[in-house]
């Protein structure tokens, strides 16, 4: 131990023996007598180091994997929307599809500083909002008559907005704080399934609620910070990315059959 190790030198100043700073960063300082000072500089460097967490290798490569996905599959859906209503409603969500797996991708494959991590982390958690307000846009404008789709559109777009504002404004509020209202908004669906019934069928809505409910067992995930079955390769982080691509399919495959 380096406190072990310490010694007193004439002037009353503690100096560590190079044996006790084997191993530990930066180079040889000499005090008096030729004893060997360790900066203090270094040792918060090191000891920062010690305490920085490491980053899963899998981290990011589950979004990356959906970028590609996640654009042909909106293709598809734009291209085989019967209506031009339809084909821009299914953009919407397209979009908001792509840039919530392509910003999550480059944030967490990629190494950034101060600056970078910050707009980032900014553009990465605006992203949950728009695609829980993109996911409903072409369920709202394929299934659910004039006056309620418009209100249900104003609603999920009012949310994601206000959302938006409130995660760019205050990035560093406690994930207790802000992953309620994820919840809440995606939920805010939930009073118009009658009508996702009678107009699109079991299947649409057994879809549109198994997608709801893997993306809230995900917020649950990333609140919680558990399971965290291999913090070196695969986390808790992994696994809440993991349920947001199975929300994802649930919800494109409830919108596909709204369209075709």
């Amino acid at each position: 131990m380096v406190a072990d190790d310490a010694q007193k030198n004439g002037a009353g100043r503690e100096v560590v023996s190079g044996d006790a700073v084997a191993g530990l960063p930066g180079g040889s300082h000499h005090g008096n007598a030729g004893e060997e000072v360790h900066p203090v500089a270094d040792l918060v460097e090191w000891a920062a180091d010690l305490l920085e967490p490491v980053k899963p290798k899998l981290r990011g490569w589950l979004h990356a994997a959906m970028v590609p996905a996640s654009v042909s599959a909106g293709i598809v859906l734009v291209c085989l929307a019967r209506t031009q209503q339809a084909a821009l409603a299914c953009t919407v969500y397209s979009v908001t599809a792509c840039l919530l797996f392509g910003t999550s991708a480059v944030y967490h494959l990629g190494t950034w500083g101060p600056l970078g991590e910050a707009v980032l982390r900014r553009l990465d958690h605006a992203n949950i909002f728009l695609i829980t307000a993109g996911t409903c846009t072409p369920l709202a404008v394929l299934l659910l008559p004039p006056d309620r789709r418009n209100l249900l559109l104003w609603i999920v777009w009012t949310g994601a907005l206000t959302g938006i504002a409130f995660r760019v404004l205050w990035v560093n509020a406690s994930r207790w704080l802000y992953t309620p209202c994820y919840l809440a908004l995606g939920w805010a669906p939930v009073r118009y399934l009658p009508d996702f019934l009678h107009t699109g069928g079991a299947a649409v809505v057994t879809l549109t609620v198994t997608g709801g409910l893997l993306y809230s067992a995900g917020a649950v995930v990333y609140a919680v910070q558990r399971p965290d079955p291999s913090p070196r390769w695969f986390g808790f982080h992994e696994v809440f990315h993991a349920l947001t691509v199975a929300a994802f399919t649930a919800h494109y495959i409830a919108v596909s059959l709204a369209v075709y």
